[in-house]
């Protein structure tokens, strides 16, 4: 082999090993989840008693389950460990829809997840 290749062997093999540990299919089912949650018009996202945007709230989700990769192997792990409490202060997340609705975030997703 020459180093050129073992080079991007190399890249290819780094690449992959920071990915979420999640199956294929959970990690599809795991960003529908987080689309979902970015898609929700008019709704909030409480953490910690801070509001966030949908959008916001999506790509903390994220940043979440990168942390949380080697925990997360399934939607339902995403869920129970990075989507539903802060794990610094042991609070549910919630989502206030534009109705006015609180929800806990854990709950809703597992619902969204059933639908699936």
């Amino acid at each position: 082999m020459t180093s050129k290749l073992i080079t991007q062997i190399v890249c290819l093999l780094c690449f992959f090993a920071i990915l979420p540990a999640a199956e294929p299919g959970e990690k599809v089912k795991i960003e529908a989840l987080i689309s979902h949650i970015q898609g929700l018009e008019g709704a909030t996202f409480i953490r910690n008693g801070s509001e966030y945007t949908a959008a916001n709230a999506a790509k903390f989700l994220r940043a979440k389950w990168g942390r949380a990769d080697k925990e997360v192997k399934t939607a339902a792990d995403f869920i129970a460990k990075v989507a539903s409490t802060s794990g610094t202060s042991g609070k549910p997340y919630m989502i206030r829809f534009k109705d006015g609705k609180e929800v806990p975030c854990g709950e809703y997703l597992t619902a969204q997840l059933k639908k699936m």
